[in-house]
């Protein structure tokens, strides 16, 4: 599978930020790409107004995301990216799709809300409340997780028991001491605790610190973005799925049942 990581600002105008993603779609599909993946939120953003992105919500069949899905019509290559979609209560949803050929082959709601570092994502957006699902692109199963997801390991090993080869990311890592540190740390447990592949695509800007990077199944970092905006890609191969497996069995040794969502 050839991957392309799609690393920018998010703007305040939803319509900017349209011509980003189409732009970015464009430019990967024209590299060969089967799987492209944004950042998180990419529909509108105002770091002097936490409430913006609730405030900027769009339904999935509003102009925003209207405009991406004719931009992906004609060809097989899938998009990934989260966006806020309005909710009940004055709220929004933080929703990851996967865009292909037209259509919104999968979407998932943010299970883990970022209320850490003395921010309250909970303040604005609702948490889902159903495991991610896959999706095949290129012969490989892709499970869902979005940005704070990462510190909680059972999403993901859940997933690669559900049957992922590669995990994607769209983020939104907010700078802060340790913060990068925490990033890459985070990104490479996943993937070689899982050996599996780990997408992960961070915002650039002020207030985000980029740093889109691909790592292996053994924990290798083969892709990397720095903190300005980049189009970056790599290959994903099964080989080095089944090679890593082989060696490090962590999946066929574990001692513990899948987890479950406490409400399941």
């Amino acid at each position: 599978m050839k991957v392309a990581m799609g690393q920018f600002m998010v703007a305040r105008e939803w319509q900017a930020n349209a011509e980003t993603c189409i732009a970015l779609m464009n430019q990967a599909r024209q590299g060969g790409a089967d799987l492209l993946v944004l950042p998180e939120a990419v529909l509108a953003r105002d770091i002097a107004d936490p409430d913006f992105a609730r405030k900027a919500a769009q339904p999935l069949d509003g102009p925003f995301v209207t405009q991406l899905l004719a931009s992906s019509r004609g060809n097989n290559m899938t998009t990934m990216m989260s966006v806020h979609v309005p909710a009940p209560r004055a709220k929004a949803w933080n929703v990851l799709i996967a865009l292909r050929n037209g259509d919104i082959i999968a979407s998932y709601r943010k299970l883990h809300l970022y209320d850490a570092f003395s921010m309250r994502e909970s303040d604005n957006v609702a948490s889902g409340n159903e495991i991610p699902p896959l999706v095949e692109v290129a012969g490989m199963r892709v499970g869902l997780m979005t940005c704070y997801d990462v510190r909680f390991p059972e999403l993901a090993r859940r997933l690669v028991l559900d049957g992922a080869d590669v995990l994607v990311l769209p983020s939104a890592w907010v700078k802060g001491p340790l913060k990068e540190m925490h990033w890459e740390v985070l990104v490479t447990a996943r993937a070689l605790e899982n050996t599996c592949y780990v997408v992960a695509v961070g915002e650039c800007g002020p207030r985000n610190i980029g740093g889109s990077m691909t790592v292996d199944p053994l924990g290798v970092a083969i892709a990397r973005a720095a903190e300005a905006p980049a189009l970056v890609f790599t290959e994903l191969s099964p080989e080095r799925i089944a090679y890593a497996r082989q060696n490090l069995p962590v999946l066929a040794n574990r001692r513990f049942s899948p987890p479950r969502l406490n409400d399941e």
